[in-house]
């Protein structure tokens, strides 16, 4: 299946952000999670202050009983492989945020894989058009390596998945057997943000934003934070297989701040020897972004210069945030090249979860046409 463009030319999808949930905190408790957990106290999906004023949802998103919206397998393929035209979705199931206790935090974690798993992944009908993102919990690694352990080798994991809202900055040694675990079983890190969260910091360096668009617009930018912590610290350097995935968007905000690392950091790195290279040397291979309807300049005619500046090009992937409100569409700007449209539509991704053979028929098709 591929999607119409504008220009009468036509691309395959891969949706990289796509959202599931439990069906209602009865189902996680009764169906999922087992004593001493079960019975304990945790927050809702829905508890934060920053509700989006139209409702969280997309419309008809709700199961046929009014579960949680993005709950059902049937309805989420039938939105988005019927109606949008998308080849392959990315799931990235929405926990808790961190718990104050490590390890309710990975049993909710592990109740979740076990739900995208058995309910989507290994789906009678849709199960070969999904791929998967375990949750791991970074506050307990020792729970996190057994759950990476205990999923690699499923053939759909294509990711692990931790939320945004860290206590700690995600460069400090204290998380490097995780990225290492992750890096040797070939699994890319997605970091997204937690809407229903436990223990989370402020939104902002500042402090707490008073409206819902101040969060919105600020949130995803704490991805910056902790990449340059990770650069700083040497991550890529000691582990260079490792790819990141930031989930929220913000790569509009990559080229400035890079290049306040690059010439702010390259005079010192007699404080950094662990990191020899530029600062952005290590963004390629590295560093990915799913491209949401809030990045970039829009359909402006210095659209396709923007996406090439700091090899941003090679790092978007399309994903529509569904069953969330904003459901972006896959909107291309009309200055984007044909091959940037298509990494951004597709090939990344493939490239990224190892997908390229699905996909191999209208790669050799789209190479004989640029011929």
């Amino acid at each position: 299946m591929a999607i119409q463009l504008p220009d009468g030319t036509s691309a395959p999808v891969i949706d990289a952000s796509v959202h599931v949930f439990f069906g209602s905190n009865k189902d996680l408790r009764q169906n999922f999670l087992k004593e001493p957990f079960a019975s304990r106290g945790f927050p809702d999906y829905e508890m934060n202050w920053y509700g989006a004023p139209g409702g969280e949802y997309a419309k008809d998103t709700k199961g046929p009983n009014r579960e949680y919206p993005g709950s059902d397998p049937d309805i989420t393929a039938r939105h988005l492989f019927t109606d949008r035209g998308v080849d392959i979705a990315i799931l990235h199931p929405m926990t808790r945020g961190i718990m104050p206790d490590r390890h309710l935090g990975t049993a909710l974690a592990a109740a979740h894989n076990a739900m995208m798993v058995t309910r989507w992944l290994e789906h009678d009908e849709h199960g070969e058009r999904f791929r998967g993102t375990i949750r791991v919990n970074p506050d307990d690694i020792a729970g996190a390596l057994r759950e990476i352990d205990k999923y690699k080798g499923h053939p759909r994991v294509v990711q692990i998945g931790i939320p945004m809202q860290s206590r700690e900055l995600y460069g400090k040694p204290q998380f490097w057997p995780l990225w290492d675990a992750a890096a040797e079983a070939g699994l890319p890190v997605a970091v997204h943000i937690e809407g229903g969260a436990g223990v989370q910091f402020a939104p902002t360096p500042s402090g707490k934003a008073r409206t819902y668009e101040q969060y919105l617009g600020f949130m995803a930018l704490n991805y910056i934070y902790h990449l340059m912590n990770m650069i700083a610290e040497g991550v890529f350097e000691r582990t260079p297989t490792l790819k990141f995935v930031w989930a929220d968007g913000a790569a509009d905000m990559l080229t400035p701040f890079m290049w306040r690392m690059d010439c702010f950091g390259r005079p010192h790195l007699e404080q950094t020897p662990w990191a020899p290279k530029m600062p952005s040397d290590y963004l390629p291979g590295h560093v990915y972004f799913i491209q949401g309807a809030l990045d970039g300049p829009g359909d402006t005619e210095f659209a396709g210069e923007w996406l090439n500046f700091t090899g941003k090009e090679d790092m978007v992937m399309f994903g529509s945030s569904y069953p969330h409100w904003q459901l972006n569409e896959p909107e291309i700007p009309s200055a984007f090249s044909t091959e940037q449209r298509e990494k951004l539509l597709w090939r990344n991704a493939a490239k990224l979860y190892g997908l390229e053979n699905e996909f191999a028929d209208f790669g050799s098709a789209s190479a004989v046409a640029a011929q």
